[in-house]
């Protein structure tokens, strides 16, 4: 449902055959795909071992379209080899290929050509423009992405400042020159590439635990060099710009790839060894210090602050008004003086009257429920540490797998309540159910992936991949949903503490406050509020590509979320009933619901604040998965606020008294 970016090269379009994608998404059911989960399985590297660098794909977060590495005319093997890959990798965008680089454990190597070629100006157009559009270059090495190091500077406790070591992932394709540009031999707006990297890899050894040595760290350090070639030294492959006694470093000339009509450049590399006291099981710990932990308590201590208000006046609205309310009702005495006096046991023969619209209330409840079991499935097992990034796809794999599985529990929801509100055609409810949210979902999904397969973007999903969509669709997810139904269907219907009048009352006129959508827009703030600071850094780690493992503080502030959405539509609910309004289903569904409403203006705030995107197919990309987030969390926390005030609207009427 929340499907983030395509995936997958256009040209092969047609390669992976149905058969080999329900193979891949079989072998992706299991916790342990083609990668180890994290502190079970390490390599053990011996001395002068081969260590593969595999090489990713390219991507941006002007464009958030992601191409194949070998997509620009890199340094090529002669047979490229592509890596298994599972469900989510495909769906994330992911494609991992063999390289030409030889490195060998704890073997230092200087200026090692890796290859030399001439670039025609198409080629080097090419290249501009990627370097224009900000990619970046993704390699992996023992299973951990490349990294970047960067320094920010901090006030430390004395006052004084203090540089603190953070990683970006991959490293940038080059740079174009400005004007404020400290590197000399450069020309204002002409893009430079970067054909030297430094490897820098960090290893732990513990001959007391293990023989050999285990990789802990991979950095890049990226240069672009204008190297030239040494015609006095007797081999004819050896660099003026570059020895092992002078390092390439930043001052030298760099390497354009602007206007000339034909240029020859040499792609070079360093691998250099360091000994780490990181332990191998804490190795992704760099890549998650990406955030500040400060900030997140932050978050958890202003959704706490929510929750206690609402919790205060729940409170007080069951210890002092509804309590008092039901002495009243229940007293012979003060009956009938209590039945002028307030107005929500005077509606008692309307509260459970049918909505309108009560099929798509049904849909959208039982849709509902599918959304938070996968959710919290979802947080359940990442908490536990099972979803970490070094199991790459394992989270969208997860996602999308559990979403199918909990179709059994949307069928049975929609069709107990379709049982309540008199709806007697489950079989109905259960087509509905079935189609309608993956409908949405897969129909904008089909369009987005269409305009990424026009830009020949290796983020358009396969033919064999969208076969496999449509088999977990048709083949498990519809299925579940009619087992769920019928289940359902077998069970007698809840019984309601108060029968339907034959003719409904009239509602007062309602002051403006106490008006339906006055109340939703006010109700949806709250629950919005309790979790906006952790929705920043998700959107953050979708759309700018940054590692997100704070999974603790995200269960955290689902549970808050839930009682923020229960809290805010009970409250919502109990005036209305007092204003002799009894039109509250859907009403208490919007009323929490509406949160997404926010969850979409503050993605348009984002867009224009933080993204610097100014591609028509990445805008589009950008407002159609943010659309279908928050159509998902409008469907979510609505579920959450229907299904609590539910419960209170039965239990306050099953505690009076009716003559």
């Amino acid at each position: 449902a929340i499907l983030k970016k395509h995936t997958r090269h256009a040209s092969p379009l047609f390669n992976r055959t149905p058969k080999k994608m329900l193979i891949s998404l079989l072998l992706s059911l299991t916790i342990v795909d083609a990668f180890y989960l994290p502190g079970v399985s390490p390599r053990n590297y011996e001395y002068g071992e081969n260590v593969t660098l595999k090489v990713n794909k390219l991507d941006s977060v002007r464009t958030q379209l992601p191409y194949d590495y070998y997509s620009l005319p890199f340094c090529k093997p002669s047979h490229v080899v592509e890596s298994a890959e599972n469900l989510g990798e495909v769906l994330s965008g992911d494609m991992i290929e063999n390289s030409l680089y030889k490195i060998n454990m704890k073997m230092i190597e200087s200026c090692k050509i890796l290859c030399s070629k001439k670039y025609s100006k198409h080629e080097l157009q090419q290249f501009e423009s990627k370097i224009r559009d900000e990619y970046h270059v993704n390699w992996i090495i023992d299973n951990l992405p490349a990294a970047t190091k960067y320094y920010t500077e901090e006030i430390g406790e004395n006052g004084e400042s203090e540089y603190e070591a953070h990683y970006a992932k991959g490293f940038a394709l080059g740079f174009v020159a400005t004007e404020e540009d400290p590197q000399d031999d450069t020309e204002t707006g002409i893009a430079y590439i970067n054909n030297h990297a430094r490897l820098i890899l960090h290893y732990h050894q513990d001959l007391a635990s293990f023989l050999g040595y285990r990789i802990v760290a991979f950095e890049v350090e990226a240069f672009s060099v204008k190297h030239e070639l040494d015609r006095d030294h007797p081999d004819g492959n050896k660099l003026k710009t570059c020895t092992p006694l002078s390092p390439v470093r930043r001052s030298q000339a760099p390497q354009p790839v602007s206007g000339s009509d034909e240029e020859e450049i040499f792609w070079t590399y360093d691998v250099q060894w360091e000994s780490s006291n990181i332990k191998w099981a804490s190795r992704w710990d760099v890549y998650f210090k990406m955030t500040d932990s400060k900030v997140h308590w932050f978050s958890i201590i202003n959704s706490i602050a929510v929750v206690l208000f609402l919790s205060a006046m729940v409170a007080m609205i069951v210890t002092r008004t509804l309590h008092r309310d039901l002495l009243r009702y229940n007293s012979p005495e003060e009956r009938e003086e209590a039945q002028e006096e307030t107005g929500w046991k005077l509606i008692h023969g309307d509260v459970f009257r049918p909505p309108v619209f009560s099929h798509a209330l049904c849909v959208l409840v039982g849709t509902g429920y599918q959304l938070i079991g996968m959710s919290i499935i979802t947080l359940f097992f990442a908490v536990l540490g099972f979803l970490s990034p070094a199991n790459r796809g394992g989270l969208m794999t997860s996602m999308l797998l559990l979403f199918v599985l909990m179709g059994i529990f949307a069928g049975f929801a929609s069709t107990l309540l379709g049982k309540v509100l008199g709806l007697d055609d489950w079989r109905k409810l259960s087509f509905a159910t079935s189609f309608a949210f993956p409908g949405v979902c897969f129909g904008i999904f089909f369009i987005l992936n269409a305009m990424v397969w026009g830009e020949k973007s290796s983020g358009a999903v396969p033919f064999g991949t969208l076969i496999a969509l449509l088999v977990l669709w048709f083949g498990m997810n519809v299925p579940l949903v009619y087992i769920g139904a019928y289940i359902s269907s077998k069970r007698p219907a809840p019984e309601l503490p108060m029968k339907v009048k034959k003719f409904p009352n009239e509602i007062p006129e309602q002051v403006w406050y106490a008006q339906a959508p006055f109340l939703a827009l006010i109700g949806g703030i709250l629950p919005f509020a309790a979790c906006f600071i952790e929705i920043f850094f998700i959107m953050s780690s979708v759309w700018m590509h940054q590692f997100y493992y704070m999974f603790g503080f995200l269960f955290i502030v689902f549970v808050i979320l839930t009682i923020t959405c229960a809290e805010i539509s009970i409250v919502a609910t109990y005036f209305q009933l007092c204003y002799e309004d009894y039109h509250w289903w859907w009403r208490s569904f919007c009323t929490s619901g509406f949160s997404a409403i926010y969850l979409f203006l503050y993605s348009v705030m984002y867009y224009y604040t933080k993204m610097r995107i100014d591609h028509f197919v990445s805008s589009a990309l950008y407002f159609g998965y943010m659309s279908l987030i928050s159509l998902g969390f409008f469907i979510l926390t609505g579920t959450i606020g229907f299904s609590a005030t539910y419960l209170f609207v039965v239990k306050i009427y099953s505690s009076i008294k009716i003559d």
